[in-house]
């Protein structure tokens, strides 16, 4: 395989979208598109990757970072001026250059391979990746020659009655051998009703000079998709989700409704895992074999260890054990760590804390900024009080610990191993292992005074 380079075009404002975000930072199904363009292409083993960026550079480098190599356009003057961009960079390299836009983020792996497969194997000097469009209204129309081979591409804007009805459609990705690339470049215009340098005029400049010029038809359309409006950008989203739904119910995961679960194209979900209706499983999330999540659960950037349940939750940069059980209606934020066999029950909330296996926190608490042991019990409606208005402080639970229902755990504070907490209490001080803590006043009854106070 000889060497291949890309070129991502990802100078464009993205006018239509009408966003104060850079277009290509849009995400579908939760990454930008022009991340999942630059994977896409990764995965074909590329030597360099040289990234197009204009309006929003900085933020499209902070996104991709190394990923990338990044030359700057800075008037946009058409395809073809964005990608003679590279030039410093690619054009005395010898081998493949694909060109891919930045906003067709549905293109598959293997149909960019057999497209460079397709331009090795015929030889050519520039193969486009071509599609079938029902409606082809907007895309640049692919134009044969009587013996069927390409004669040149024309923009809509440019194109005659005739050539309208064509609905053969350029995709605007490309493969070109590198060095006839940047030669062919230097002798592009801008004589078009756009003025601008137009990236299809090189087929054309090409063919004149005898050179092979070929064609890839992609056979699903819809992954050639571009990306312009908001309209566009869901329809983007809902294609891709249906490929992500599609591949992890191939691998053994079922969901109940796909069209109502959204799982990122990063997530991973083991086998017999059961997603029911309304689920949201975002970023990198990792869910092992036989979870139900769901229904209406949000799972974010957190791993999920096997047999566990998530039910009308939310979890946020966690990670929950095996055999545990969170929900319904709880919320553990980042930075919770949950053992085996625990229970987060009903509007329980955690952050920024660890839980030892076998420990429950069953009904209406809040544990913050606390490190609690194994087969510790919290009572309903006990809380660790960890803001004092100013400072975070730590409350410490050891193992084996019972806190009654209705206890406020004024951090920061210990509680020793096998220790008993009575029910509404308030524990400012340390209490030690085996000991029963109270911290409430003794109850005292004084007769007849309801009286008084009716």
């Amino acid at each position: 395989m000889t060497n291949i380079f890309a070129v991502i075009l990802a100078a464009g404002q993205g006018t239509r979208m009408k966003s104060k975000l850079y277009k290509v930072l849009h995400p579908v199904c939760g990454k930008p598109m022009v991340e999942h363009v630059v994977e896409n292409i990764q995965s074909l083993n590329v030597n360099r990757i040289v990234t197009v960026v204009g309006h929003g550079a900085e933020k499209v480098k902070e996104q991709l970072g190394e990923k990338s190599e990044y030359v700057l356009q800075e008037e946009q003057l058409g395809t073809a001026h964005a990608v003679i961009q590279a030039e410093g960079i690619l054009s005395s390299l010898e081998g493949t250059t694909l060109v891919v836009c930045g906003d067709t983020p549905l293109i598959q792996p293997e149909t960019m391979k057999a497209l460079y497969e397709h331009h090795h194997n015929q030889k050519a000097k520039a193969t486009i990746l071509t599609a079938v469009a029902g409606n082809p209204t907007g895309y640049g129309r692919v134009i044969r020659d009587a013996d069927g081979q390409v004669s040149q591409i024309v923009e809509q804007k440019d194109a005659t009655p005739d050539q309208q009805l064509v609905t053969e459609i350029n995709t605007g990705t490309y493969c070109f051998d590198n060095k006839a690339l940047f030669d062919a470049l230097k002798l592009v215009n801008n004589e078009n009703a756009q003025g601008e340098y137009y990236l299809p005029d090189v087929i054309e400049i090409l063919q004149k000079q005898g050179e092979i010029v070929s064609a890839y038809t992609c056979t699903n359309f819809d992954e050639t998709l571009g990306v312009n409006d908001r309209v566009a950008l869901a329809q983007a989203e809902e294609l891709m989700r249906a490929r992500i739904n599609e591949k992890h119910m191939r691998n053994g995961v079922t969901l109940i409704n796909p069209m109502s679960t959204h799982i990122s194209a990063d997530a991973q979900i083991g086998r017999d895992t059961v997603i029911k209706p309304g689920t949201i499983i975002e970023g990198h999330s990792i869910i092992g074999e036989d979870c139900i999540i769901g229904p209406n659960s949000n799972i974010v950037n957190s791993r999920v260890g096997d047999r566990t349940t998530v039910q009308n939750s939310v979890v946020t940069d966690s990670y929950i054990g095996e055999d545990t059980a969170v929900g319904p209606f709880a919320h553990l934020r980042p930075e919770s760590q949950l053992g085996n066999h625990v229970k987060i029950g009903n509007f329980v909330e955690v952050k920024k804390s660890t839980l030892g296996n076998d420990s429950k926190v069953s009904h209406l608490s809040y544990i913050g900024d606390a490190e609690v042991g194994s087969n510790v019990n919290v009572g309903c409606g006990s809380i660790t009080v960890n803001y004092d208005g100013k400072n975070k402080f730590k409350t410490t639970i050891e193992d084996n610990v019972f806190v009654g229902c209705n206890s406020n755990l004024v951090a920061p504070v210990t509680l020793g191993a096998g220790s008993f907490i009575a029910a509404g209490s308030t524990i400012t001080k340390d209490v030690p292992a085996d000991a029963l803590g109270i911290g409430r006043s003794r109850q005292e009854n004084k007769l007849d005074y309801a009286k008084k106070l009716k």
